[in-house]
């Protein structure tokens, strides 16, 4: 599975050089000084910086300012709104912005399930181990502890499941067409097979198998069973369960387009849900490019028509200037 979190996040590596980020940091500095915000450029700066460049910012801004933290500066500066959530959101680095999301999802009278299981299921090890980390340092509490007060059944087992970071290395002398074939008929075992559904059996499969595998498991599947693995999980399983497990399964063998669905998604219907589609474009802003490409291939249009066509002001201009500098990046490729 591809990492969400650029490598400078996932090796806390502060320790050399990042062009440019001293002009940035004061750039943002200005843009908060004296009366008023200068909201173009906390834009022009936040929302053309690559996930890595955010990182240094996020460090850097409090050595060159006497220790501010640069998200109360921009909560202060820019308020609760949705497009003072998502530049609080790049001003933190990756892993504090995922934690903060998540926090949103579990804060409210009832828990966000969608929220929860977009940024657990079909993660990678490191970045499922960094996130949990992430949640201890910040709220001083365990992220499955957490979890488990909120979440129930087996939407509950398939959380953990993804938590618990059990995703094989790829190993093409152990991961063979032979495997996938004995895997295939476990899936089918622990579903269709059964007199009753083996969930465990099912999650294990869809966690433990590498995302190479998974896609072998899947071309076993279809020609032993005659329909895919989503097809299976539809039978399988309902609710937001079977949402979870379609995207775990989805993130692992077609990432960019389920990414891309996604953004369509939080814009449709009446009335666009802001929290998710902010939450969406810079939690996979690592990767927003790649998306992009099949956003345009999937719907005839880029992510940023499509941001246009739903929201207004400077909002707005921020997610499109996002979306838009992704091919821009000189770091962090």
């Amino acid at each position: 599975m591809t990492n969400l979190y650029p490598k400078v996040v996932l090796e806390n590596d502060y320790n050399k050089e990042f062009p440019d980020i001293d002009d940035a940091c004061h750039k943002i500095h200005k843009a908060c000084k004296g009366w008023g915000t200068d909201e173009g450029g906390l834009i022009k700066v936040l929302g053309t910086k690559s996930p890595a460049e955010r990182y240094y910012i996020n460090r850097r801004y409090p050595e060159l300012y006497d220790g501010q933290d640069l998200d109360d500066l921009i909560q202060k500066e820019c308020g609760e709104g949705d497009f003072g959530f998502a530049l609080r959101l790049l001003a933190m680095t990756s892993d504090d912005a995922e934690v903060k999301i998540l926090r949103e999802c579990t804060r409210k009278l009832g828990t966000e399930e969608q929220g929860v299981y977009q940024i657990l299921c079909g993660r990678s090890n490191a970045d499922i181990d960094l996130l949990k980390k992430t949640w201890y340092r910040t709220y001083e509490t365990d992220l499955g502890t957490m979890l488990a007060s909120e979440l129930g059944g087996d939407f509950e087992r398939l959380i953990f499941n993804c938590l618990q970071g059990i995703e094989e290395e790829y190993d093409e002398e152990v991961h063979t067409m032979e495997k996938a074939e004995e895997d295939a008929a476990q899936f089918y075992e622990a579903g269709q097979g059964a007199w009753g559904t083996d969930e465990k059996g099912l999650f294990r499969i869809l966690c433990a198998a590498p995302a190479e595998h998974l896609a072998h498991i899947n071309t076993a599947y279809v020609d032993k069973y005659g329909y895919a693995l989503s097809k299976a999980l539809e039978k399988e399983l309902n609710g937001t369960t079977q949402e979870a497990a379609l995207f775990h399964l989805n993130m692992k063998l077609k990432p960019y387009a389920t990414i891309a669905a996604e953004i369509k998604l939080a814009c449709a219907g009446f009335g666009t849900n802001e929290f998710q589609l902010t939450s969406h474009i810079i939690r996979y802003h690592q990767v927003i490019e790649a998306a992009n490409d099949a956003h345009k291939k999937m719907y005839e249009k880029g992510i940023a028509d499509r941001i246009k066509s739903e929201l207004r002001g400077d909002y707005e201009k921020l997610l499109v200037t996002i979306v838009e500098h992704a091919s821009k990046w000189e770091f962090d490729k």
